[in-house]
């Protein structure tokens, strides 16, 4: 009498390749697969935090270009020029978006034009340039008037109530040519958020205090608190679990689904 066959069975361990290679992704999708998309989850979060931070907006604090000149500034490699001014009071500071300056056609042949943001320190007649905070990016020689701007690298912020300057020199000497840099007579910036601006000062072998105004904008995105930021950083966080929460279920399910026998 024959023995009745056993029905086929399926088994991690004599199964073709694709089902052992099934079995093995279970594996691999229960424990250390939540850690890679947790992972990418943290990371996402982090690539959000900049447009969470542009999603409350640019905003233009300190502004007089597009208005009527007085004159204009030589800048050259022995005429730096500088432009005062202090920050609002929003607490947590502020991303720097741009600096827009209005420049008149240079004269000359100058070379090498620099932006640069500078830190403040007190000096006997008042605040002088300290320390460059940052080299903006942007035309490198503005020959031909007309408003340019300037950008941070990488993104750079300002602390609230603090005073910075804005500082502007060249690769060649007046002597040979100079940018020009607007100004106004009267101080008509039309701040927002309380910043407010200083003197300008021109260093030429030494240091002058001019009563002008230089033609500048600063657009800037405020910080919010620490609180607000973090919320909004939640938010990102559960909606990315909620995306990736059912590709991770589908994965396990497709590889549960390797090991289980056939139907008979």
């Amino acid at each position: 009498m024959k023995a009745k066959r056993a029905p086929n069975q399926l088994s991690c361990h004599s199964a073709s390749p694709e089902v052992a290679m099934a079995a093995i992704s279970r594996k691999f999708y229960s424990r250390p697969m939540k850690g890679i998309i947790n992972g990418v989850i943290v990371f996402a979060v982090a690539l959000l935090t900049p447009q969470i931070l542009q999603a409350q907006g640019t905003m233009t604090y300190l502004s007089n270009v597009d208005q009527a000149s007085a004159g204009s500034l030589a800048v050259g490699s022995d005429s730096w020029v500088a432009a005062m001014f202090r920050t609002g009071t929003n607490p947590s500071g502020y991303l720097v978006d741009s600096i827009q300056l209005e420049l008149t056609d240079a004269s000359g042949t100058p070379s090498g034009f620099t932006a640069m943001l500078y830190s403040s320190i007190g000096g006997v007649a008042g605040p002088v340039p300290n320390y460059n905070l940052d080299t903006l990016s942007g035309s490198l020689n503005p020959v031909t008037g007309g408003i340019f701007t300037y950008t941070p690298t990488p993104i750079f912020t300002l602390s609230p109530n603090t005073r910075y300057f804005i500082v502007l020199t060249s690769g060649t000497t007046v002597a040979t040519g100079a940018y020009e840099w607007n100004y106004k007579d009267a101080n008509t910036y039309n701040p927002s958020d309380s910043w407010s601006v200083g003197g300008v000062l021109i260093s030429n072998g030494g240091q002058t205090l001019l009563p002008d105004y230089p033609q500048f904008a600063i657009n800037a995105i405020p910080i919010p608190e620490p609180g607000v930021l973090a919320l909004s950083g939640l938010g990102g966080l559960l909606l990315l679990c909620r995306f990736a929460s059912p590709i991770f279920r589908w994965k396990s399910g497709r590889a549960a689904e390797g090991c289980r026998s056939p139907r008979r």
